[in-house]
């Protein structure tokens, strides 16, 4: 007869002992339960950002009128509480309309199951800034490669490695950008967050603003922090921004630089200098100057059109003077 410490019994859980299999389904599947915002953290280095504009404040009037329709997509938290995978500005929106509890849908997911979801749900705004695209391509594709595996929203993981190519590819395709394009998002993370926000500012389009194309800003990408901190004041102070030919001609003489030593100053004027194929001279006028024809957060293309008209007339009044 086998000793008791021999056998191996492989006894159910209490669980499943007192529980039918129908209550077992029941509890492997996935709710929408209601959830304080306030136990809702954010999802960490989050690179969408939540801005206060007037589609914010439309949410949040929806929300105040209708609720949240649509939960927002929560993970457990190991110490307590949870943190947002999808659903960032709708949480801020009921936070606006002080509502109490919104819909949510809590799901076990590991880091990087979580970080994929987090960033193909957000690609799907309207508007979505190249810094916001940079730092989620970067966080979505550094998850792909820990994984080592194809991993979508809907099927579970496929176990073959990827190249970086099929990587970049995959990444890009909820925000409908090719791998080169995605290849050129990512690089703008190693640019200083001054030069970062004139690239985005190339998006938001303000005239006010300097802004900076795509294309150069991926070219000074590749020079050194200490150069990109030069030449963010040469622009600033010259109010004008390099072209892509001049973008590279910066990138290789920085990088023909021996010992990475940096790239001097008057190079870097000397370059900026340089005239711009199709450069236009402007004319400029200080906004001071302007304020006191027009209110307040007048649109600079209303301003320069009232501006225009008032000189025709004027012009057109010292033609019949001189009749």
């Amino acid at each position: 007869m086998a000793k008791n410490n021999e056998l191996n019994f492989n006894l159910p859980s209490a669980d499943n002992l007192f529980s039918t299999e129908e209550e077992r389904t029941e509890a492997r599947l996935e709710k929408v339960v209601s959830l304080n915002p306030s136990e809702i953290s954010d999802f960490p280095d989050h690179p969408f950002k939540v801005r206060m504009d007037s589609a914010m404040q439309e949410m949040a009037e929806s929300v105040k009128q209708y609720g949240v329709l649509v939960p927002a997509l929560v993970r457990p938290k190991q110490s307590g509480g949870y943190e947002m995978v999808a659903g960032h500005r709708r949480k801020k929106a009921a936070e606006l309309a002080n509502l109490a509890e919104i819909p949510c849908i809590v799901r076990q997911l590991t880091d990087d199951e979580a970080t994929i979801i987090m960033v193909d749900s957000n690609l799907q705004r309207e508007q979505i800034l190249p810094s916001e695209k940079a730092f989620a391509y970067k966080m979505k594709l550094d998850a792909m490669k820990r994984q080592g595996q194809r991993t979508d929203l809907t099927s579970d993981p496929v176990g073959w490695k990827l190249s970086g190519k099929e990587s970049a590819s995959i990444v890009g395709k909820e925000g409908g950008d090719s791998q080169t394009q995605v290849r050129r998002y990512i690089r703008l993370t190693n640019l200083i967050p001054e030069i970062l926000e004139l690239v985005d500012n190339s998006v938001l389009k303000d005239p006010e603003t300097l802004q900076i194309a795509l294309r150069p800003a991926v070219e000074l990408s590749y020079l050194r922090k200490e150069e990109q901190s030069d030449l963010f004041a040469l622009m600033d102070e010259m109010d004008c921004t390099p072209s892509h030919a001049q973008a590279i001609k910066m990138r290789q003489m920085s990088e023909a630089k021996d010992g990475g030593e940096r790239l001097a100053k008057d190079a870097l004027v000397s370059i900026m200098k340089e005239e711009k194929p199709n450069q236009k001279e402007q004319f400029k006028i200080p906004k001071e100057k302007l304020s006191r024809y027009f209110a307040p957060g007048t649109p600079a293309q209303k301003i320069e059109d009232t501006i225009i008209k008032a000189l025709e007339l004027y012009r057109k009044r010292q033609r019949s003077l001189e009749r």
